[in-house]
């Protein structure tokens, strides 16, 4: 792998390649992803794939040198693809932004240019079923419409809140009643992108906070 690939864009392709090699009857093995790909050191092809399982793009057979496959759940559509998680963004406050890239995610939209995640921190959006690290995936753009959940940055700093125009002006309003609106200043705000779906993992996770937390939700 080139010291300038991306580790999510090589992982696409690894997925990409598996998965055309169980469309024809032979699925790959571990070191013949290796030498496909040219990495080095077989570990390395391997902790692709035991990436790919754990996203839940593949599944792995114990004991089998050809044993990945597709979940029983996959499309026979085109396959997901992989965004970068930028980190974390506070959801009770104001936080430093962060935008180094924390990992990859799959998702299947049809068009992902304009996609990225970010996990989640704080409790100010619990009344819209956003949770502490729960990723919101969010698409990038300059505006957003009255009462939209969005990511915005005032300063330096990001938040996740429902936007609110009052009077031209933009407020960002929690979720939740413990919490503040936030009203920053005019020409101090800018929106990076409008919520347009939240994600989270239950395991690990006791019954009484995933009973809490349910289902995720999807906003239109």
């Amino acid at each position: 792998m080139s010291p300038t690939t991306k580790p999510g864009a090589t992982r696409e392709r690894i997925y990409r390649y598996v998965r055309e090699q169980i469309a024809s009857g032979m699925p790959p093995t571990t070191r013949e992803v290796q030498q496909a790909f040219g990495f080095r050191a077989v570990q390395t092809a391997r902790e692709h794939l035991e990436r790919l399982v754990h996203e839940g793009l593949l599944v792995k057979q114990p004991g089998k040198s050809r044993g990945y496959g597709l979940p029983a759940t996959a499309s026979v559509g085109p396959p997901p693809t992989l965004i970068p998680l930028l980190g974390s963004v506070q959801a009770g406050g104001l936080n430093e932004a962060i935008e180094h890239v924390e990992d990859y995610i799959p998702v299947s939209a049809r068009s992902t240019k304009n996609l990225f995640g970010l996990r989640v921190r704080g409790e100010s959006m619990t009344g819209a079923g956003i949770f502490p690290n729960d990723i919101v995936i969010v698409h990038s753009q300059p505006t957003a419409e009255n009462g939209q959940i969005v990511v915005a940055l005032v300063g330096d700093e990001a938040t996740v809140k429902t936007l609110r125009i009052h009077r031209k002006r933009i407020e960002l309003h929690p979720e939740n009643p413990a919490f503040e609106p936030i009203i920053p200043p005019p020409h101090e705000c800018s929106i990076l992108g409008k919520v347009i779906e939240v994600r989270r993992i239950l395991a690990n996770q006791g019954p009484l906070a995933a009973a809490r937390r349910g289902k995720r939700r999807t906003k239109k």
